[in-house]
């Protein structure tokens, strides 16, 4: 069994401050959104120039981080935040939730269209296919990197299996409730061995997505479909990925069994493949 190395947070400390890794990874998944935007308008398949995804960048991350941030204590912990409501602003404390930030940037993307006249299903196309390797580096260096957001437990034998030292509770609680499966591996490693289902969110959401959004798009397209095809296949990934995350200790499995991250996700997946049929009834006029 792997052992995960247990990161500081912290990358480096200058007196007080403190470089974190966490928002080291959102920079990160920023600046690749701003290269592969480039990139994309110097192959003219973009409704961007350089000085509006330059703009839209500022809108983008107030949506991500603001929608991240109010998902967070609306979706999954909102008895708390409304009983300490200065705790909301604390983010530095992390809780953050993806598709509360992907509600952000969509409420931002549709005023920032109306603003610089551009066609909202267009631009969502643009973005579309630049933000998955973002993704994957908030996956790596956020939540691996902290060791956070553990999988479920899983056979000690596993290739795949990894311990984690911040997941000691929950092993613990685990080994009093099933002794008799748990016990003798608890003793012999100090911990229970667990799915990284980060590095799956990582390869599935971030690479996997990445990559077939960048193909799809590299043809013309029926405005909308480069869009509804990221919601299918990002609702699709993180559902699948979820069987092998632990849930939220204060949720639990929600009805049929499911997590939250899957009942969230089951929309995404819905509204993509309606819209992968509708739009590709369309005739490709241009690139999206």
């Amino acid at each position: 069994m792997l052992i995960h190395p247990n990161f500081d947070p912290a990358i480096f400390t200058l007196g007080p401050l403190a470089v974190r890794w966490y928002a080291v990874s959102y920079i990160v998944g920023f600046a690749l959104f701003m290269w592969l935007g480039r990139r994309r308008i110097r192959q003219g398949n973009s409704v961007f120039t350089n000085q509006t995804l330059d703009d839209f960048l500022t809108w983008g991350v107030v949506g991500v981080i603001a929608g991240g941030r109010l998902g967070y204590v609306l979706f999954y912990q909102h008895t708390y935040y409304f009983a300490h409501p200065l705790e909301i602003l604390k983010v530095w404390n992390g809780g953050m939730s993806f598709h509360g930030g992907f509600l952000g940037v969509v409420i931002a993307g549709l005023l920032f269209a109306r603003k610089y006249q551009i066609n909202p299903l267009k631009l969502a196309d643009s973005i579309a296919p630049l933000a998955p390797l973002g993704f994957a580096a908030v996956r790596l260096g956020g939540n691996f990197m902290n060791g956070e957001l553990w999988g479920r437990v899983t056979r000690p034998d596993a290739f795949w299996a990894m311990g984690f030292p911040h997941a000691r509770s929950e092993d613990l609680k685990l080994v009093a409730e099933q002794p008799q499966v748990w016990g003798a591996v608890f003793e012999q490693y100090g911990m229970l061995p667990r799915h990284p289902s980060q590095l799956y969110q990582f390869a599935l959401e971030g690479i996997l997505l990445f990559v077939v959004l960048w193909w799809f798009s590299k043809k013309p397209r029926p405005s909308g479909q480069v869009m509804s095809l990221f919601l299918l296949g990002y609702g699709t990934a993180r559902f699948i990925a979820e069987f092998a995350r632990e849930p939220d200790e204060f949720l639990g499995l929600l009805y049929l069994n499911l997590s939250m991250g899957q009942w969230l996700s089951l929309p995404m997946m819905v509204c993509g493949l309606l819209g992968m049929v509708y739009f590709g009834r369309r005739t490709p006029l241009q690139p999206s």
